[in-house]
């Protein structure tokens, strides 16, 4: 049955009518915070506002100590202002490696104050300053005055005043169209998504590939095509970095938890010969390969420059490269990326290949 090309109206306001056949929805997001934070006023601030200041404060709070949040705190503590960062539920940037990510809080919180896990007991408007009492990583009850509290607690999808209760639009639980990883097209045929407002990955990069995928399919609409979807890769531009490639570790804890068909590879930077020369010697580094295939799988970081590991890595992922033919492949010495070739040479030792191991991952209940 041929699809029927039937037009949509948007209403914008009161004053404009616009009728397509086809529709992308590229809303993007925006900062979201407890609304009670409203209290605040010009005391909370978003990390926009930070660029436009004519001068520093003495000090900020932090809430979130997600990618914004660890670039923009590290940032100002570098430039003199006294920073507290405060967490939920023991976050640090968007990793979820158990043992990265303690590596990473406990390497940034000798650089400044950093509770993954806070315990905040008030926090008010008081004067021109923001009042805050929280408990320390001891239990002890902290009290500090702040000229701002920086929110920086994650985006929120532009979906909520857009009419999407007027669509029979299939959506998800924060209220975002279901969407096709591949096609951007949602449960709708002829409406697509992209960018922020889906939800998916809220990077530059994945946005940009989802424009040209939605944009290309509803350009060609009602033929679709499945668009390249590159190997996921994230940089936090701290310092050190922190970088995530591939899948994560809770991705695969999840999926192969119940047969153990994954392996990790590990090295520290701070013995690593190139990191020590630079007085940089502080990171560390997980790389995940399956039993049985010996392909790799991801990686979780933080070190020196990993911003360039992390894209070696993505490539080899995209690739679909095995542990073995990664270490195959040359590296130069000294340099940063031989702590790589070490963590590939721990996990290949680690991994059981061959046939029998890839028959009994393939039964594994995760999959």
């Amino acid at each position: 049955m041929p699809i029927s090309l039937m037009t949509i109206t948007l209403q914008v306001d009161e004053h404009t009518q616009i009728q397509a056949k086809r529709i992308v929805i590229a809303t993007g997001s925006r900062p979201s915070w407890p609304s009670h934070w409203n209290d605040l006023g010009d005391r909370l601030i978003i990390n926009d506002d930070v660029f436009n200041w004519n001068d520093l404060p003495t000090s900020v709070a932090v809430f979130g100590p997600g990618v914004i949040g660890l670039e923009l705190g590290q940032a100002l503590h570098r430039l003199g202002v006294k920073v507290t960062m405060f967490g939920v539920g023991g976050a640090v940037g968007p990793l979820t490696d158990g043992i990265i990510r303690q590596y990473a809080a406990n390497t940034l919180s000798k650089e400044f104050p950093l509770y993954p896990d806070a315990k905040v007991e008030l926090m008010e408007r008081r004067n021109n300053g923001v009042f805050i009492r929280y408990q320390d990583d001891l239990g002890q009850t902290q009290e500090i005055l702040v000229d701002y509290v920086l929110a920086a607690t994650g985006r929120r999808p532009n979906v909520d005043n857009i009419g999407l209760e007027n669509t029979s639009l299939e959506l998800d639980v924060r209220g975002v169209p279901v969407a096709d990883h591949l096609t951007m097209q949602t449960s709708v045929s002829h409406i697509f998504i992209a960018g922020d407002v889906s939800n998916q990955l809220p990077l530059l990069h994945e946005a940009s590939d989802q424009a040209r995928i939605a944009g290309e399919n509803a350009g060609t609409y009602p033929e679709i095509q499945p668009g390249l979807r590159r190997s996921a890769i994230s940089v936090v531009f701290s310092d050190p970095q922190i970088a995530m490639v591939g899948s994560t570790y809770r991705e695969l804890n999840q999926k192969f938890s119940a047969c153990g068909c994954f392996e990790i590879g590990e090295v520290s930077f701070e013995n690593q010969g190139r990191s020590r020369v630079m007085l940089r010697n502080k990171g560390l580094l997980h790389v995940y390969g399956e039993q049985g295939t010996g392909r790799f799988l991801g990686a979780e970081m933080m070190g020196p420059n990993v911003e360039h590991i992390a894209h070696l890595l993505a490539w080899a992922h995209q690739q679909q490269m095995t542990i073995g033919q990664m270490l195959d492949m040359p590296f130069y010495h000294p340099v940063i990326e031989e702590g790589l070739r070490t963590a590939l040479r721990d996990l290949n030792a680690k991994l059981r290949l061959g046939n029998d191991e890839i028959e009994r991952c393939q039964r594994c209940p995760g999959e």
